[in-house]
């Protein structure tokens, strides 16, 4: 197999992956770099000037795998894109709310690039999209040549799929974003244990260890003691989230708390694409069985939108707590503005439940100190950390010692390191190394060829 990896700064952004299998050309994921704008954000796709492409495969709907999937599309018209059932049903959605992301972007800071793709385009895609369901392998052909697909469950979010590959006698497999433990919205992955020739791993967690005793129910028991505490002195808490995934999550783990009575009586306010997907994941459930998650949560737990316009610097005083996107605080959003204003009171608390990429402002605030002065750049607020900031271990990522013995099960001759940062990647390189002697372990330097 040859692969290139077209994530041009490498670390966790516009993932995408250029795949050379027997006579079949694959492109497997087409994110977007969330810190970046324009055709900067997009994977490079030199590598594909004068190629042939058979298929184009998806792992799940998170922008940072599908957010330059129409961009991708265009170049390549007729190739079919395969992906799971339940990512079939999320992806026009993600991928509209992308664009009017774009379009607000173009007005506001006058890039010349946005959008990237048009609504219109996108109505186009869909009709390309393949959804197929786990555990079902799919055979295509190029010319006298075959392979057969088959999706797992990976946990992560609704929809992942771990991907495997056979071509001849070779077996490949691609993990794409992966959750061996159960959550509360969906079970963890049910990987295949075979041996696999090449593994195609995340490393997103490789630099965090898991300290001693820190389970997900403990976690989530901390969560809410940490907002009952911050509800009962007067003030508000905020959870920055991811819309697809960590906000239903959330919303559901407060539901529970609120159904034991283990967390107090507040106004719960979440607004967004957060909330539009509540229905898709509703829809998911009942349809495919693969989440459980139910619309009356919402209902049940009061849940009331944002006002139209929050002021950045002004805490809104409501003695509440917010769901709201982004998980990583990304400029010009509103857990962004709501942070701005709650940060420089005691009596509030911010709560991160997934990664945070070190060079956002959520990453930047989490290395902060109580007492530094930070500043929210683009809503024009310098105030000190006085708010009690904590973060939880709630991600939708698989613990990096669970992804490392997975790779040692598999026995596979040769690993490819993917979505993770510099140092999470380093660490699996020397754990690797050590427990799979003979195998070659690789951490891709973009746009390179290798062969595996």
């Amino acid at each position: 197999m040859e692969i290139i990896d077209l994530n041009r700064d490498g670390g966790i952004g516009a993932n995408s992956f250029f795949l050379k299998i027997g006579g079949l050309s694959i492109l497997l994921d087409c994110g977007l770099n969330p810190k970046k704008t324009g055709r900067t954000a997009t994977p490079d796709w030199a590598p594909l000037r004068g190629q042939k492409l058979d298929l184009i495969i998806i792992t799940h709907c998170h922008l940072d795998h599908i957010g330059s999937l129409p961009v991708a599309m265009r170049g390549f018209p007729g190739v079919p894109v395969l992906m799971t059932t339940s990512s079939s049903m999320l992806v026009g959605r993600m991928l509209h709310n992308s664009a009017n992301v774009m379009l607000r972007q173009k007005e506001a800071e006058n890039i010349p690039d946005y959008p990237l793709f048009t609504h219109e385009e996108i109505d186009q895609c869909v009709k390309r999209f393949v959804g197929l369901p786990f555990g079902t392998p799919r055979r295509f052909r190029a010319g006298k040549d075959e392979i057969a697909i088959t999706f797992h469950y990976a946990g992560h979010v609704a929809g992942a799929a771990g991907v495997e590959i056979r071509h001849r006698d070779r077996a490949i497999f691609f993990t794409g974003d992966v959750m061996f433990d159960d959550q509360r919205t969906q079970p963890g992955a049910k990987f295949p244990s075979g041996k696999f020739d090449t593994l195609v791993m995340e490393t997103t967690r490789g630099a965090t260890e898991r300290p001693a005793g820190k389970s997900r129910a403990a976690e989530m028991a901390r969560l809410t003691d940490s907002i009952n505490r911050t509800i009962q002195r007067g003030g508000s808490f905020l959870i920055p989230v991811f819309a697809l995934g960590r906000m239903q999550e959330i919303l559901t783990i407060i539901h529970d708390a609120r159904r034991f009575r283990r967390i107090v009586d507040c106004p719960i306010f979440a607004s967004g694409l957060g909330m539009d997907l509540v229905d898709y994941f509703d829809e998911i459930s009942r349809k495919t069985k693969h989440i459980q998650f139910s619309r009356a949560i919402v209902k049940e737990l009061k849940v009331r939108p944002l006002p139209r316009q929050l002021k950045p610097g002004e805490d809104p005083g409501q003695n509440a707590l917010y769901v709201v996107s982004s998980g990583m605080l990304v400029e010009r959003t509103p857990s962004y503005a709501l942070a701005s204003g709650l940060l420089g009171k005691e009596r509030n608390g911010i709560g991160f439940v997934g990664y945070c990429d070190p060079d956002t402002p959520g990453g930047q605030l989490l290395a902060a100190k109580p007492g530094d002065m930070f500043e929210f750049t683009a809503a024009h607020v310098r105030t000190k950390v006085k708010a009690e900031v904590e973060r939880f271990e709630l991600s939708g990522h698989a613990d990096r010692e669970e992804l490392a013995q997975f790779a040692v099960q598999t026995g596979a001759r040769s690993i490819v390191l993917t979505h993770g940062d510099p140092p999470a990647r380093a660490w699996f390189v020397q754990q690797l190394a050590a427990r799979m002697p003979n195998s070659t372990v690789l951490d891709p330097i973009p746009l390179q060829l290798y062969e595996v």
